[in-house]
């Protein structure tokens, strides 16, 4: 078979450059860890599991911040201004992986999950703020297991441009596996989150100094390039225009 590709732009056409994927100074620092949970109940075990979460991600040698939903706005309610809108928007910019953990509602993830990730931008001027970051998604169920809020994490996940880890958590019947102290009692269940948060460091770990490089594409390198060449040229048109 011919390798003849003459519909790419060769100038913006790249192979994988190993220098950029395995650079030789890499940071030492902890990785950074941001926790959203999709319930403002007083017990709350989407938040619980995010706890035992976090105290895993510590043992592990990460560091771990939470963001607390209350009080921020509905989407389209308020201005980036709002306090805790630009507090969230700020944890996603200091983190470097973040975990996702929602009760499933009517078969979805909860209107209080999904408004927290709807105010994360796609873009703050030209950073995106998301992109190449890890993902780890969990989910606790009022009764039998299912994994349909996981799986539509997963969707915005891919949507934010975030690398979403292949594990992922589900707790059944999550009212019988955390006792009166909310601690989670040990379990398969347990093992899961220990298995995910395991997962998670690792692969933040692997990706985040070269987590620019590996979302980087072609199609948005020629974008770029197409323009930036039709901004030069109208500038050109504008000053023949007033000469």
């Amino acid at each position: 078979m011919s390798a003849d590709t003459p519909q790419l732009d060769e100038a913006r056409f790249q192979t994988p450059d190993r220098d950029q994927l395995f650079p030789p100074a890499r940071n030492e620092h902890k990785p950074r860890i941001l926790l959203l949970y999709g319930s403002l109940r007083e017990v709350s075990y989407s938040r619980l599991a995010a706890e035992e979460a976090a105290r895993i991600l510590e043992r592990l040698g990460a560091e771990t911040r939470f963001f607390n939903r209350s009080g921020l706005p509905l989407p389209d309610d308020a201005g980036t201004d709002h306090p805790k809108v630009a507090e969230l928007r700020d944890l996603v910019t200091w983190c470097e992986g973040m975990v996702w953990s929602s009760p499933e509602r009517h078969g979805a993830m909860t209107g209080v999950m999904k408004s927290q990730i709807d105010w994360i931008p796609l873009s703050l001027g030209a950073v995106r703020p998301t992109q190449g970051k890890t993902l780890a998604v969990m989910q606790v169920c009022g009764g039998s297991q299912s994994f349909n809020t996981v799986n539509q994490l997963r969707v915005l996940g891919r949507w934010m441009r975030l690398i979403t880890i292949p594990n992922q958590s589900s707790i059944a019947k999550a009212w019988a596996e955390f006792g009166p102290d909310g601690r989670m009692r040990p379990s398969p269940y347990y093992d899961r989150i220990v298995d995910v948060m395991e997962e998670l460091v690792k692969f933040t770990l692997l990706t985040r100094d070269s987590a620019a490089y590996l979302v980087d594409r072609y199609s948005e390198r020629k974008e770029s390039a197409q323009e930036l060449m039709a901004r030069v040229n109208q500038v050109s048109l504008e000053d023949v225009q007033q000469r």
